[in-house]
């Protein structure tokens, strides 16, 4: 029972090519899917140009000017350099979570190895960024000013593992609280479905209610997470600018 709930994040292969050039295969899953829709999904959002804004483009445009107010009020007027980037991985994100909320749909952010991997290219991003910006001086993060010379061996070494933490607790996060939502959708319904199965019509309009409460957290679970990696995305951006 357990490993059925957690039939919902297994990674289906829909498309396997044999590559002509030694054994590699150029694999298409599931996972790929909902990203290329979800990609898709945003271009269409994007395309609004009216004068008069229809529902769609309002949003889209609460949306640019929350990501901007974002960028502005943590990397100031130099940091606008990176808004396309966020305002891109917000929508990304919060896209994957969003659409994983419909059934028999595969949710992408549910999937460490995804979340880490994008949260890990965003923190060697950042330190490459870093070291062109500022040079050897980047350094100079790993050892907060006004500290003793004598704690300082002690200090180095644990601002290095905090950096590094950094592109674990920024995945883990977020495909942690997308994958706990599921988890808890599954056992629910499948509770409620048991209840109605056995008979229990009326007892099971409790879990049901319980549902449809959880259906709203977690739509605002999807959204909030999206806009908690994009603001520790933006925060950790601002060493680029200016170092600490």
């Amino acid at each position: 029972m357990l490993a059925a709930y957690f039939d919902q994040f297994n990674v289906i292969r829909l498309i396997t090519i044999q590559a002509s050039l030694g054994d590699w295969l150029i694999t298409f899953t599931n996972s790929s899917m909902m990203m290329v829709l979800a990609v898709t999904a945003i271009w269409l959002l994007l395309r609004g140009d009216k004068l008069i804004p229809s529902r769609w483009q309002s949003v889209m445009e609460l949306i640019h000017s929350n990501m901007r107010s974002v960028v502005q009020d943590n990397l100031g007027q130099k940091g606008q350099k990176y808004f396309p980037f966020i305002l891109c991985l917000f929508l990304f994100i919060a896209m994957l979570n969003i659409l994983g909320l419909f059934p028999y749909v595969f949710t992408p952010t549910a999937h460490l190895v995804m979340t880490f991997g994008l949260s890990l290219s965003i923190i060697i991003a950042v330190t490459i960024s870093g070291f062109i910006s500022f040079k050897l001086n980047f350094l100079s993060i790993l050892m907060p000013g006004g500290v003793p010379l004598v704690l300082a061996p002690v200090l180095v070494l644990i601002e290095t593992m905090s950096y590094m933490i950094r592109a674990i607790s920024l995945g883990v996060r977020l495909a942690a609280n997308i994958s706990a939502g599921h988890l808890l959708f599954a056992i629910l319904s499948g509770f409620a479905f048991n209840m109605m199965v056995n008979g229990l019509i009326v007892l099971s309009l409790f879990p049901v209610l319980i549902l449809v409460f959880i259906t709203l957290l977690e739509i605002m679970v999807a959204v909030i997470q999206a806009y908690v990696f994009c603001l520790l995305t933006t925060i950790y951006l601002g060493d680029t600018i200016a170092l600490h």
